[in-house]
């Protein structure tokens, strides 16, 4: 393949975990190569605004936030670059990364910042919306719908962890469940019925969302295909989706472990895998925290391991 290329310290991926790790690779002199991936800054470029981020006390939108990161990683020598990671052989070392099914990049170190994708019903309403109403974040966006109406969609431990949570500061929290009961666990069930705010709507699909500018409320559609089958209007200021999120996993899983969902796995509190000088940061092999400031926390921690990975096998 031509225009192969060899670097000392590969990072796929951007956003908080693949940038901060740049900039710490930067400043380790390991002239770190990043490809930014199919969305340039990760998920947080289409979030209107940041405003749990420590260092920013009257608030930062997602996009400028990560073009900071950018231009900081690039101050310290980050070669950023826009491309794909299509295919990897992480079969021996130096590894091998395909850039955009074309372009071949040895590593001797290969940082994974790929991210995970947060999994949506598949409207159209839901692009129109986002940002403008519709999040996947409660912990991120809630803060903006205090005293206010929202919804939340699913049933399982994420949708009522995120509807108990949202329901500390909106004033009424439907939570839209597509089946006749809650998957999630006993406890989470019992402190969604304890809780005043809440309330479940069961056998319940969403099938538009409506709004001049902002999102003013959501198409339902009740017990679908009955005799019961009913059409609703539901105002709300705010929809969230927890109904899970996906990691972009898929082109390593031949080489690294994954947990059941197709999270990364990582090792002894480090960012390490099962191979040596590869290693994971961020939301790609965390399905706990997914935040700004714990995937920064761990491109920082993934650029230490891999320049240690590097000083003591001597490359």
């Amino acid at each position: 393949m031509e225009n192969n290329e060899k670097v000392r310290c590969l990072i796929i991926g951007s956003g908080p975990a693949g940038y901060t790790a740049a900039i710490y690779a930067g400043r380790s002199n390991l002239a770190p190569v990043l490809y930014e991936g199919i969305q340039p800054g990760g998920q947080l470029t289409t979030t209107t605004d940041i405003e749990n981020f420590p260092g920013y006390p009257e608030g930062i939108s997602g996009f400028d936030m990560m073009e900071d990161l950018k231009k900081q990683a690039i101050r310290f020598g980050a070669d950023v670059r826009y491309g794909i990671a299509t295919e990897v052989d992480f079969n021996k070392s130096p590894y091998s990364v395909i850039i955009d099914g074309e372009k071949k990049v040895e590593a001797d170190s290969v940082i994974i910042a790929t991210g995970a994708s947060a999994k949506y019903l598949g409207l159209p309403d839901e692009t129109k919306y986002s940002g403008m109403g519709v999040s996947a974040c409660a912990t991120c966006d809630g803060f903006f719908y205090r005293k206010k109406v929202v919804a939340v969609v699913g049933g399982g431990d994420t949708a009522c962890e995120e509807a108990i949570y949202l329901a500390q500061l909106a004033c009424k929290v439907y939570l839209i469940v597509r089946k006749d009961y809650l998957r999630a666990s006993k406890i989470m069930q019992q402190r969604v019925r304890e809780t005043e705010n809440i309330e479940v709507m069961f056998e319940t699909q969403t099938i538009g969302l409506f709004g001049d500018g902002n999102l003013q409320g959501a198409h339902l559609v009740k017990a679908k295909g009955t005799d019961r089958e009913e059409y609703i209007d539901l105002p709300i200021d705010g929809f969230f989706l927890a109904i899970g999120h996906k990691p972009n996993t898929d082109i390593f899983a031949k080489f690294l472990k994954l947990d059941e969902n197709g999270y990364i796995i990582t090792y002894n509190g480090t960012t390490e895998t099962n191979v040596p000088g590869v290693f994971a940061a961020g939301d790609v092999a965390d399905p706990r925290y997914r935040q700004a400031i714990t995937a920064a926390a761990s491109g920082c921690k993934a650029a230490i391991d891999a320049e240690r990975y590097l000083v003591e096998n001597g490359l």
